[in-house]
């Protein structure tokens, strides 16, 4: 492990490859990525992998057609030898009440602003798209064609792989321990292998980032909090889009190998860093998909899986550069669409680091909102 670089990124999942992608492509030597597990082995690697377009803000909304457009050509733009699997088969939003189809609405005003190919659906047509939908308890629809699926391990590897061509050097099984500052600014960083020297460390742990702001004295309101994803047996293809609903608060998507892969958010949920699996979510699950997906509710589960949402006040992330301590960058706070914002992430980031005119400026996404109140509430969250 070096002892000195010229940028040390903390946590190595989708985020923190990115940004050591785009770092060195810009030309930074020397940079180090700490991983305390191994690659992609975090929230990233148990996300339910969803891309999608269709949001309610236009910050998100740019931020996500940005890093679809960068998903559509990513092997390509990679390099990569293996396949990122971008399936782009939609996602179908349904409605189960008449304020959620007025807020779809104003979505999709939103999202045509952004150049977006959103647009509301009848029942029916939602019905033409998945056949089995059972339409008598929803209000409404809303579809985007550009949305879909990748695999998000091989995503994430394809960065890797990319950053390390370019000479970044990856350390698993490495945990940043403290961070050294001197003078309000990053001078290095702690680890269980040994020091090193640095002006830049990049705080992009994630559902661990707040015990790394922690480190330098950064009181960031993020929080941690389990949400939970069911596989089902391999079935004949019977399902395109992704479904999803945020009243009834659930997402389901067949993969390519057969399996539905669904999942849905408790707000009941307690504030930690658990990832073991409950009965209580499976039996709610189950009910959800009884109700809106029935055939679906007849196959067998095969396996149950939780992961770590990094939420904020607002449901929308944070990039930005400590005030009081110069140095220490940091991009948290997904809630949920981390992997989604994968490419935009490292793009803003290394602007940011090295001073760039901003791709999409994403300076409204600083911390300091938390403190003048100037909030971007994001309502299309699962």
């Amino acid at each position: 492990m070096k002892n000195k670089a010229e940028a040390v990124i903390i946590g190595g999942g989708i985020s923190g490859c990115s940004i050591a992608y785009n770092l060195a492509k810009k030309g930074l030597k020397d940079i180090v990525v700490l991983e305390k597990n191994y690659i992609c082995s975090g929230s990233t690697g148990r996300c339910g992998a969803g891309v999608r377009m269709q949001w309610g803000t236009e910050m998100n909304c740019k931020i996500a057609k940005k890093s679809i457009e960068f998903y559509e050509n990513a092997n390509e733009i990679l390099e990569y030898e293996r396949d990122v699997e971008f399936k782009q088969k939609g996602y179908l939003l349904v409605a189960a009440t008449d304020h959620e189809v007025d807020q779809f609405k104003k979505n999709i005003e939103v999202q045509h602003s952004c150049g977006i190919p959103s647009r509301m659906l009848t029942l029916k047509e939602a019905r033409e798209i998945v056949p089995y939908l059972n339409t008598d308890v929803l209000k409404g629809a809303a579809f985007c064609p550009r949305d879909g699926f990748l695999n998000p391990f091989h995503t994430t590897d394809a960065f890797y792989r990319a950053a390390k061509r370019l000479g970044v050097e990856f350390n698993t099984y490495t945990e940043a321990t403290g961070i050294k500052i001197e003078k309000g600014r990053v001078t290095g960083v702690e680890t269980n292998k040994g020091f090193i020297s640095t002006n830049i460390v990049v705080n992009a742990a994630n559902a661990y980032g707040k015990s790394i702001c922690d480190m330098v004295g950064l009181d960031v309101p993020i929080y941690s909090e389990r949400h939970q994803i069911l596989v089902s047996e391999p079935v004949e293809p019977m399902q395109d889009p992704m479904v999803m609903a945020f009243g009834l608060n659930f997402y389901i998507q067949q993969s390519p190998e057969g399996t539905f892969i669904m999942g849905r958010g408790d707000e009941n949920e307690p504030r930690d860093l658990r990832v073991t699996s409950s009965w209580h979510f499976l039996e709610e699950m189950a009910k959800t998909i009884e109700m809106v997906l029935p055939p679906i509710a007849k196959l067998r589960v095969i396996r149950q899986w939780a992961g770590l949402y990094n939420m904020t006040p607002d449901k929308q992330p944070i990039y930005d550069e400590a005030e009081d301590v110069k140095g220490f960058y940091f991009a948290l706070g997904f809630s949920g669409h981390g992997f989604m914002f994968g490419p935009i992430t490292g793009i803003a980031m290394s602007e940011m680091i090295l001073k760039e005119n901003p791709t999409i400026d994403v300076s409204m996404l600083n911390l300091n909102r938390f403190k003048t109140g100037k909030l971007l509430m994001e309502p299309s969250v699962v």
